[in-house]
């Protein structure tokens, strides 16, 4: 049963950036106001607003792809799910840490709760080796 919650929970955390990628195309607001991507201390001088949103959109669909196939991997037994979850969670924190726009307003809205996730996973799942489900 832990099996089956761990990796569910993983997908859908995963999918969970997907509705990052429809605020940074624009195609709908997470909430009203919203403006991430836009403003990013580190992409917005080199690629211009369109060019950041594009790259968030693109990292978005990444970090969804890694956790979704690793709480698949799990669901389905496979022992490599391990090295693709820590590396979905570690992308995922660079995302939220890249497309940042260096304000400390707001934060929960700029990923300030998946860097938790992330860390959390990363500490659990890395350094703790926990859960061993015996594959």
């Amino acid at each position: 049963m832990l099996r089956i919650i761990i990796g569910v929970f993983m997908a859908v955390h995963g999918l969970v950036h997907l509705l990052y990628l429809g605020q940074s195309q624009r195609w709908f607001e997470l909430q009203p106001g919203m403006t991430w991507p836009d403003g990013t201390w580190a992409l917005t001088g080199l690629a211009g607003e369109a060019g950041a949103r594009w790259l968030a959109s693109l990292a978005c669909v990444l970090a969804a792809a890694g956790f979704v196939v690793g709480g698949i991997a799990i669901l389905a037994g496979q022992p490599w799910w391990r090295p693709v979850v820590v590396a979905a969670a570690a992308f995922s924190i660079g995302i939220w840490l890249l497309f940042w726009d260096g304000s400390p307003q707001h934060l929960a809205d700029k990923g300030a709760i998946a860097i938790l996730i992330n860390l959390a996973i990363l500490l659990v799942v890395l350094i703790l080796r926990w859960p061993n489900f015996g594959f």
